[in-house]
């Protein structure tokens, strides 16, 4: 895998953390229907587990010089 592969992984996985941020934010402030909460906070916590995932993956395989 090049080095502009695990930039773009990188970066989809910083983007799914920020997602990850958003529907939290939404869940804890603007919901008040318990069933939207509980499908948006379990997207919210699928997506944060997805973005450190990857981002664990690109820390630790380094690419070959």
């Amino acid at each position: 895998m090049s080095s502009m592969d695990k930039m773009w992984i990188s970066f989809g996985s910083m983007g799914c953390m920020f997602l990850a941020m958003l529907f939290m934010f939404f869940v804890k402030t603007k919901f008040k229907n318990a069933f939207l909460k509980f499908i948006f906070g379990l997207i919210a916590y699928i997506l944060l587990f997805i973005g450190f995932i990857t981002m664990i993956y690109i820390i630790f395989n380094p690419t070959k010089a």
